[in-house]
């Protein structure tokens, strides 16, 4: 069994995919991060460092399962011949990770796109030439807003994902938040692209955050304001991740992240001073 978050009704399912170096060396995706910035971080989060120096990545979505249905969230990066081919491990192993968690394809009601970068929707349709998707009976939930500015995010995903989800009737736009069928609800969390959007589920006192890529390594966790190079405005990304990791003090929140070295982390925001 993948490791999992019990939440109230909910079980939060971490879904490996793959893991492996990033493309470029982490003091160019982070510039403004300092010597000792870095050092808390890699104490942090140690599986973030491998042995050459390079950042070293987690790549996995996350499935949100009660009675009510399974929501997934983040479609990873893909089979062999996906988008993310060219620079992550593909092929994935999203399906062997569903399927240890006692999940079929087609139980997945929900699948919520954080946004259109290609490690996150490598397994949303496949089959290349005769493309399908890959959950036949979910609606995939995007923001309007990540859409509207795929030409500048990635065009290649319209042919590769958009055509064929609106084509098979399975494309939903969001506008902001939104509640999900299966409990918890989107956020949008715009910044790293125009569109993105975190999932958020609460349980009494406690709540858990699917991150998508609103934090990405440790180092933004310890130290929300710091820039990532590749966030598309980082000013609007800095306000989304200090708005969720600086909400209500009272309980925890639960981190479940694609990239860091453990898929679930405990956060207790910050109460204000005085």
């Amino acid at each position: 069994m993948p490791p999992s978050l019990q939440l109230g009704p909910y079980t939060v399912i971490a879904l490996a995919d793959g893991e492996g170096p990033f493309f470029s060396p982490r003091r160019e995706a982070f510039p403004g991060a300092t010597a000792e910035q870095w050092a808390a971080a890699d104490r942090f989060d140690p599986g973030a460092l491998d042995a050459d120096g390079r950042w070293w990545l987690r790549f996995r979505a996350f499935a949100v399962r009660s009675d009510r249905g399974v929501t997934l969230v983040d479609a990873g990066i893909g089979p062999a011949d996906g988008p993310a081919a060219s620079w992550a491990p593909v092929p994935g192993a999203l399906p062997a990770s569903l399927a240890a968690a006692g999940i079929d394809p087609a139980d997945v009601d929900t699948v919520v796109l954080t946004h259109l970068h290609t490690d996150h929707v490598g397994w949303a349709v496949v089959g290349g030439e005769r493309a399908r998707p890959y959950f036949p009976n979910a609606a995939y939930l995007l923001q309007r807003a990540e859409a509207e500015a795929l030409d500048r995010i990635n065009p290649q995903l319209r042919s590769a994902v958009l055509d064929p989800l609106r084509a098979a009737d399975r494309l939903r736009l969001l506008d902001g938040d939104a509640p999900l069928r299966g409990g918890g609800r989107v956020l949008a969390t715009p910044g790293h692209t125009p569109g993105h959007q975190s999932v958020l589920v609460d349980a009494g006192r406690d709540r858990v955050a699917v991150t998508g890529d609103l934090l990405v390594h440790a180092v933004q966790l310890l130290h929300p304001e710091l820039a990532y190079a590749h966030e598309m405005d980082a000013e609007r990304a800095r306000v989304s991740r200090e708005r969720l990791l600086r909400g209500p003090a009272a309980g925890t929140l639960h981190l479940a992240t694609p990239h860091l070295t453990e898929p679930f982390l405990a956060h207790r925001p910050a109460r204000p001073a005085g």
